[in-house]
């Protein structure tokens, strides 16, 4: 019979996953403002797609998958040298306001779980002071 999940394994996994959405803001924050000469050459957004994972009464989250997200912006810049036959040029379809909103969720749903293993521990330490 497999164990269930622990605080620590639920913690972990849920760090795991907003290390991987901080990661893609990082990504996003990086190409805001990038320019392509087509539409399908322009950056789109990246956005985690979370699953929950159950293992009996507990659960916690995975990340199933990466989407592209967003439309690039059509800009006239006919001196551009990416440009292309009309003079356009693709802008990223990054919004740098609400990535950093992301970010702060982000990093706020990080500490809740550092606290959560903080917590976990000194609790499975004192338990175990209770033996001596």
């Amino acid at each position: 019979m497999k164990p269930g999940l622990t605080s620590f394994d639920i913690s972990g996994r849920a760090m795991a996953a907003q290390l991987v959405r901080m990661n893609a803001i990082a990504s996003n924050l990086a190409n805001a403002g990038s320019v392509a000469g087509s539409e399908a050459g322009a950056y789109r957004a990246l956005r985690p797609v979370f699953a929950t994972h159950y293992a009996g009464q507990a659960a916690t989250v995975d990340v199933a998958s990466m989407a592209r997200t967003g439309s690039p912006e059509k800009k006239l810049d006919p001196g551009h040298p990416l440009a292309d036959a009309s003079g356009h040029v693709w802008v990223a379809a990054v919004d740098p306001n609400q990535e950093m909103v992301e970010m702060v969720e982000t990093a706020r749903a990080y500490a809740n779980n550092v606290e959560v293993l903080s917590t976990a521990r000194s609790l499975a330490i004192d338990t175990l002071r209770i033996g001596k």
